[in-house]
């Protein structure tokens, strides 16, 4: 951290005066030593900013080596990683590849998307190959770490202020090195005093990131750093055995020294710590290098692959043993390396020992092995190896190894444990020879997991009640066998069991249920729960659905034979609602009506939802698409799509109107909660009514709607007001709600004979209203007791409930009640709730009931009657269409037709679709020689029209009749139009986006030859009405696409001219300005020579021919311009070129704009700075130069002025130290050694603006001790 002292100027000053007192005082007087030696020195007062550190010799700066280094594309690579059998996270694994060790390894490919291979050693050590990318490959390798090896926990301390560099910018070294090394690095917060540094990972991985984390901390270690390079092969002389030589060099010398572990392959050790120590351990160390060097020698000697772990010993512990009893070096070739040879380094005199501890070691062990059948194999090692832990516990060196598909086990222990060991397997493998038995039995694969059962609770409760084993060969094996293991008896019972559930299984029925696949998830529900409450209700079922991804509609179910039966018909049911409930219809409404259709918070959108029960999808707004979807019911989608038409409808045709009525009349006129002006939008179909805000004075009232509805209600506000005026008086009667339609009428007929006859309006409750029974009547008070009386007598007849019974031939009966009784339901609502009976379908009766109001039962038995009339009226006709045409007669989810059925109150029933590469049947069998047993089958009458092609149509004749003419009209047709083959590409348009804008257009399907037919004719099929529109249609695009080609041919023209490249930056402008100018004006485009073209004078331009000539001459005209200007030098003094240039040119723009002259002020350096050259018309660069002289005349007046000012200032230099020397009595600031007291140079002088610049002062480059100027 570097201190900065700021001087005033009079502290400076004094400091100066106090500097020659001093300095005239000093030759030949007394001075204090003390004093002298409490100043501080120029470095201390002024510290000079730190210069990069040097390097450390050896080394280079590894940022520059690292971008000398290329950079590679990322490709895929292979790794191995070694688990050792102590390190093993799960060693108790019964067999190999089961169990949560594969869980583990699945979860990891997921995770990193590397790809894993395992496999075990005969040391049972797990190596693991892992292939992907090196990213993957990293972070594999770190979970791999953490969840398949056992983990260590180890500590590092280095100081809190070197944490950070641990953790690097935003984590990323943190993250590398845990990568890197594979291990888990915890760093206290910064708020914890702890140093304490937490590292868990494997040995090797913790001996790594502790290496790492020391480096860092060393690096960044204010103390000396000292790198030493040493062979690897004395680093273990340099540690010692266990560490102990280096533990002692640090505690004696103070020094912390790193020596890399042996998996690291780095030769680098590190000393840090203060310099007299750091060098003290440097001396040691390279002395211990130097003897050893000089005294040790090597011999090599050939061990086993095999033997080579007995060698290294766990963790390393052998090799730290014989290097503590012999002070010889074993070096032992890597565990991936195929060499046998062991070298041994030390003094000569100690080798022979240590090759007899290494012999020793070496041989310590015996491989031994033990016949045993493999399927014994999991009853050895007993429930999570308790047998063989009996074995282990007593001898821990011992190692059993289990191979599958061997009947041998293979042992490995010291050779003085062998006999004891061999002894006990044998016992335990005769043992259980003697009582235990196995069976296999054969069982079809697809009972297989019906017999494991749900969460396997069949298999183990067979396993735990029989005291045995049972093995179900996986799916991916494809195998029958069924392996059975344990006590004689218990295999036998087991077996007997298991046969008789397969057996079960085999006459258990199975039945496909299909369902579309849309429908699965319904079905199932949320988590399972719909699905659950099915398999509760049907427990001995089996229900499967299939894969989603396999996209199959077939649901199997399997069980008892009447189980499945009423489980697939209740599904059967479920499917139907949901079918019925998902019924879809698009709806094509302008993208401008959208709002209108939602309404004001949604609320016209909630309402159509709410009343006809559907679900209404609006595109989203930023969408191109204009279609609306509505799902629900049949009926009620065709409900909803009706009164979404119909807002389109009305919109289509709005117009807006503005009556006067008196404000004081508006209140009563919107009535309580706006229910009177509610029932004229209502009655006026739907007009919106705007009254302005209460108190505004204002009696515009704003009518907006379809024009004929505006008027009507524009009459009727007139006329309630007029009444209001007059006067105005209200009746209120009750009546029930299911009464409302009825006394309102079909249509509105009822209502509106009691107001064409008594004059009063009658106000109906809306659906929000809370009192649904309340009607309220307006008008003149005799027409309200008119209209109250006849109201009364209505609902009074309604109140008194007759039954009355009609005849109803049963043939018709089901027409009533079929769905559901929705005919019924209709004439209920429709005639004040009257309640209609059918009998029983087995008695045959014709009597039915009607019961409800004497009015209502009477409409609804005069409509029933209307119904059974057109029952018995209807008749069924055919029309003949070919089937390849049903398809398009059908409309989008069979829109078409059912605006048909709609339309003309028919049943429509297309036939079956033909199957054309359908097996002749048994009723027509194949013939042979033109014989059919022995009959010559006579031929098909081609006048006969094909089953398939019949549409059959039943209703009343007349309307049946107007149906086959509404499916002909529906028939589509195909006209061909000759098109120029090259206008194709262009009628097609970019991705298909100009025929399919024309087919949805003009409703048409319009086919185009393929490219290589080269044939002029495009074919449209459609309906009759639409074909000439699209004909139209294709022909106007055609002539535009025509004219567009002309003028494509007449914009095209070319024409160059040829200009001095050294007026082409005047001809472009600033930033292009005038060029464009040129561009926009005349619709042309310019095009200049690149760099390397040989035509660098030639400018092209292109585009329609009268444009070109035009931009050509206004470009000639500027060349003529520019040819005319002249060049001259004028001199204006440089002490004024500032004042005219102005603050950012402001003021050198000013003029060259007003003059039209180019000025060029000379640069910094020129030979004669005050030369400045105008550039221009001659005329106007003789304007602009007077101009320029008189403004250096008075500017220069301003220069004389001021400079005149300064000579009455204030004194500076000596002088001022002469004049300030009555307080220079102090001393001031003063320091040792500074640079005008030791060298050549003199003391900065406090006046001069170059050694102390003001700021905006420009001021010449000048060498000073105060070091180089860093901008």
């Amino acid at each position: 951290m570097s201190s900065v002292a700021v001087l005033t100027q009079e502290s400076f000053n004094e400091h100066r005066s106090g500097l020659l007192q001093e300095q005239s005082g000093a030759v030949g007087g007394p001075s204090d030593a003390g004093d002298e030696e409490s100043l501080p020195t120029y470095k201390d007062a002024f510290p000079p900013l730190p210069e990069k550190a040097a390097l450390p010799e050896g080394t280079q700066d590894t940022a520059n080596a690292w971008t000398k280094i290329r950079p590679l594309k990322s490709s895929v690579i292979t790794q191995v990683f070694h688990v050792p059998l102590e390190e093993r996270k799960y060693k108790d694994i019964n067999q190999f590849g089961e169990g949560d060790q594969a869980k583990v390894c699945v979860d990891i490919m997921h995770k990193t998307g590397a790809h894993l291979e395992l496999s075990m050693a005969k040391d049972q050590g797990l190596s693991i190959m892992v292939s992907g990318k090196l990213d993957a490959v990293m972070k594999a390798r770190k979970e791999i770490v953490s969840r398949l090896q056992t983990q260590a926990s180890a500590t590092v301390a280095i100081p809190k202020e070197h944490h950070r560099f641990v953790i690097g910018k935003n984590g990323e070294k943190l993250q590398e090195l845990e990568l890197k090394t594979a291990t888990k690095i915890q760093i206290p917060r910064p708020d914890d005093t702890s140093n304490q540094i937490k590292i868990s990972g494997t040995k090797e991985g913790l001996e790594k990131a502790k290496h790492e984390i020391l480096l860092i901390s060393a690096e960044q270690d204010k103390r000396a750093v000292e790198r030493v390079n040493i062979d690897k092969v004395y680093h273990p002389f340099i540690t010692g055995a266990y560490n102990k030589l280096v533990g002692e060099m640090m505690q004696e010398t103070g020094a912390r020294i790193n020596v890399p572990p042996p998996s690291v392959n780095k030769t680098e050790i590190v000393i840090t710590g203060e310099k007299e120590q750091v060098a003290l351990a440097v001396s040691r160390i390279k002395k211990i290098y130097e003897e050893k060097k000089k005294n040790t020698t090597t011999i090599a000697v050939e061990v086993k692959k095999s033997q080579h772990k007995y060698v290294i010993g766990p963790k390393g512990n052998t090799l730290q043993e014989i290097l503590e009893k012999t002070g010889v070096s074993v070096e032992i070739p890597p565990s991936d390396s195929s060499l046998e040879t062991v070298i041994l380094r030390g003094e000569p005199d100690r080798l022979g020992q240590a090759l007899t501890e290494v012999y020793a070691k070496a041989n310590s062990y015996t491989v031994s092995s033990v016949t045993a059948p493999s399927w014994l194999h999991r009853f050895i090692i007993g429930k999570k190896g308790q047998n063989l832990a009996k074995i282990t516990q007593q001898m821990p060196k011992v190692h059993i190894e289990f191979t599958e598909g061997e009947d041998r086990i293979t042992l490995e222990c010291p050779t003085k444990d062998m006999q004891v060991v061999q002894t006990q397997i044998e016992a335990i493998v005769a043992d259980l020879v003697s009582r235990m038995d196995y069976t296999e039995i054969s069982v079809d694969p697809k009972f297989h997991r019906h017999l494991i059962g749900k969460g396997g609770a069949n298999i183990n409760r067979i396993k735990e009640q029989h005291k045995v084993t049972v093995r179900i060969p996986p799916d991916n094996e494809k195998s029958n066998l069924i392996r059975i293991e344990g006590d004689p008896q218990g295999v036998q019972e087991a077996k007997k069991e298991l046969l008789e559930l397969a057996s079960r299984m085999e006459n258990e029925r199975t039945k496909d249920l299909i369902i579309e696949q849309r429908f699965h998830r319904a079905i199932i529900g949320q988590k399972g729960e719909k699905i659950k409450e099915v398999r509760d209700k049907f427990p001995e079922v089996v229900i499967n659905f299939p894969d989603p991804a396999q996209k199959s509609d077939i649901v199997q179910l399997r069980g008892p034979r009447n189980e499945v039966e009423k489980c697939f018909k209740f599904m059967q049911k479920m499917v139907a609602e949901m079918v019925e409930n998902s019924f879809s219809v698009s709806v094509p409404i302008f993208k401008q009506f959208h709002k209108n259709i939602i309404g004001k918070g949604g609320a016209n959108i909630k309402k159509i939802r709410e009343e006809t029960n559907t679900k209404i999808d609006l595109p989203a707004e930023n969408s191109n698409s204009e279609m609306i979807v509505i799902t629900g019911k049949k009926a009620n989608c065709e409900a909803a799509r009706s009164r979404v038409l119909a807002i389109q409808k009305e919109l289509a045709n709005i117009t807006e109107m503005e009556v006067s009525i008196p404000s004081k009349l508006h209140n009563s006129l919107i009535g309580s909660k706006g229910r009177f002006v509610r029932s004229i939008m209502e009655e006026c179909g739907g007009v919106h009514i705007h009254f302005p805000t209460e108190g505004s004075g204002i009696d515009k009232v704003t009518i907006r709607g379809p024009a004929e509805e505006v008027e009507k209600a524009k009459q009727q506000l007139l006329a309630l007001a007029e009444e209001k005026q007059i006067k105005s008086h209200t009746a209120e009667l009750r009546a029930k709600p299911e009464y409302h339609k009825f006394l309102i009428g079909k249509g509105g007929g009822n209502i509106r004979k009691v107001r064409d006859s008594t004059g009063a309006r009658i106000i109906f409750p809306t659906a929000d209203d809370q009192d649904q029974e309340l009607i309220t009547v307006v008008g003149t008070e005799e027409a309200v007791r008119e209209a109250q009386k006849e109201l009364e007598e209505l609902i009074k007849s309604l109140d008194n409930v007759v039954e009355d019974i009609m005849s109803v031939d049963p043939k018709h009966h089901r027409y009533f009640v079929s769905r559901r009784g929705q005919v019924l339901r209709d004439i209920a609502d429709e005639y004040g709730g009257v309640m209609v009976s059918f009998p029983r379908s087995s008695s045959q009766s014709d009597r039915v009931t009607l019961k409800g109001a004497k009015d209502c039962v009477e409409a609804a038995k005069k409509r029933m009657q209307e119904i059974i009339e057109d029952l018995d009226a209807q008749v069924t006709m055919e029309c003949v269409i070919a089937q390849k045409f049903h398809r398009s007669i059908m409309g989008p989810k069979g829109s078409r037709i059912q605006q048909i059925t709609k339309d003309h109150n028919v049943q429509i029933k297309f036939p079956d679709r033909e199957d054309p590469q359908a097996a002749p049947t048994a009723d027509a069998p194949v013939q042979e020689n033109g014989e059919a047993n022995g009959e010559v089958k006579e031929p098909v009458d081609p006048t006969v029209p094909k089953k398939c092609d019949v549409i059959v149509i039943s209703g009343r004749k007349e309307r049946c009749e107007a149906a086959v003419e509404a499916l002909k009209a529906l028939v589509p047709l195909t006209i061909e139009v000759e098109v120029p083959f090259e206008l194709h590409r262009y009628i097609i348009g970019q991705k298909g986006s100009g025929i399919r804008k024309m087919m949805d257009d003009f409703e048409v399907n319009i086919q185009v030859p393929a490219p290589e037919l080269q044939s002029h004719i495009i074919s449209i099929t459609g309906l009759a009405n639409h074909l000439d529109r699209a004909r139209e249609g294709l022909l106007d695009r055609v002539k535009e696409l025509q004219a567009e080609q002309e003028d494509r041919v007449l914009r095209s023209f070319k024409l160059t001219i040829t200009v001095d490249p050294k007026y082409h930056p005047k001809i472009i402008g600033r930033k292009g300005a005038i060029i464009t100018g040129i561009r926009m004006e005349h619709d042309v485009n310019i095009q200049f020579p690149e760099k390397n073209d040989e035509n660098q004078d030639q400018i092209t331009i292109t585009g329609y021919e009268n444009n070109a000539m035009a931009g050509r001459d206004a470009i000639q005209a500027i060349v003529n311009e520019l040819e005319e200007m002249i060049s001259e030098n004028i001199t204006l003094d440089s002490k004024v070129h500032a004042r005219i240039i102005g603050a950012r040119g402001k003021g050198i723009r000013k003029i060259m704009d007003e003059f039209k002259v180019d000025l060029r002020f000379p640069q910094s350096g020129a030979a004669d700075p005050n030369v400045v050259t105008v550039i221009g018309r001659p005329e106007l660069v003789d304007e602009a130069i007077d101009h320029l002289l008189n403004l250096e005349e008075e500017y220069l007046a301003d220069v004389v002025e001021n400079e005149a000012k300064m000579a009455y200032m204030r004194p500076t230099g000596s002088s001022a130290a002469a004049v300030d020397e009555p307080r220079g009595q102090s001393k001031g600031f003063v320091v040792r050694e500074a640079p005008w007291t030791t060298g050549s140079e003199k003391a900065p002088d406090m006046s001069s603006s170059e050694d102390f610049p003001s700021f905006g002062a420009p001021v010449a480059a000048k060498a000073s001790p105060w070091g180089p100027k860093r901008f």
